[in-house]
């Protein structure tokens, strides 16, 4: 089980540090199409592995609570997204695509691109760690192989973060190497958050249902205030819509199917 728990604290990590090893591989600026279609595909997948993943076993576990087994899963889902709103109003905010000018517009924008993504890597973090928590338990409906696919879900998604964050810097004249550092940074903070859930599992038990609903108002919201704009921006945005139909599909696929 330890070594279970390892690889799913350390696959989405391992997803991020892929997408960013992309800047490598960059000749040219990252084209605007590609960005809206990785964002879209992100986009589908958080959300299908929100629901599937994180929304359906909150109500499963609440069972007990009969008629009212939603409870935990509509408080959880919304303070989840209040406090991702919460975080973006009390810190410095930036889109991805954000621009600024002045001699300290490079600096800032890759301090508040990474600073953006680490804020939002925190709660997947904190799902993954959740779910594990939960199968460790054994007090959940949730098995090893959804577990596992929830965190294959996350690298899926992590995967053109990482690429998000690592090209665009490097378009923008910071050093391959430094912009690849930049996007494993942003993703390290996953498995720690992840590890701190489960060592707090006696506490977190009780209240998983609310834990696992809490990531996915977090999840739900860095989609609808950050990809959802992003991918839609520009002419052809029907590019980001697709791919986010086909991040949907697959993420729902695997969950079922591996679930």
């Amino acid at each position: 089980m330890t070594l279970v728990v390892a690889e799913g604290l350390l696959i989405p990590f391992i997803g991020t540090t892929l997408g960013a090893m992309c800047v490598m591989f960059m000749k040219k600026q990252l084209n605007e199409g590609v960005q809206r279609a990785l964002l879209g595909f992100a986009g589908g997948v958080m959300v299908a592995a929100s629901v599937w993943s994180l929304i359906l076993p909150a109500i499963e576990q609440s069972e007990n609570m009969g008629k009212f087994a939603f409870i935990p899963a509509v408080v959880g889902f919304c303070i989840g997204m209040l406090f991702l709103l919460l975080l973006d109003t009390i810190t410095p905010h930036m889109h991805l695509n954000s621009t600024q000018e002045g001699p300290k517009a490079p600096l800032k924008k890759t301090t508040m691109l990474v600073l953006a993504v680490v804020l939002h890597n925190i709660p997947e973090g904190m799902a993954v760690g959740v779910v594990f928590a939960s199968l460790i338990s054994g007090k959940s409906n949730i098995t090893v192989s959804s577990a596992l696919v929830l965190a294959l879900g996350i690298a899926i998604q992590n995967f053109p973060e990482g690429a998000i964050i690592s090209m665009p810097l490097a378009s923008q004249g910071v050093k391959k190497s430094k912009a690849f550092l930049h996007g494993v940074i942003s993703g390290i903070v996953e498995p720690i958050a992840g590890l701190i859930t489960i060592l707090l599992a006696s506490v977190i038990v009780p209240v998983l249902p609310y834990l696992l609903s809490f990531a996915a108002g977090a999840m739900i919201y860095v989609v609808v205030e950050e990809l959802v704009p992003e991918m839609s921006e520009g002419k052809h945005s029907n590019t980001g819509v697709l791919m986010f139909m086909f991040g949907f599909a697959l993420m729902m696929a695997l969950d079922v199917a591996l679930g």
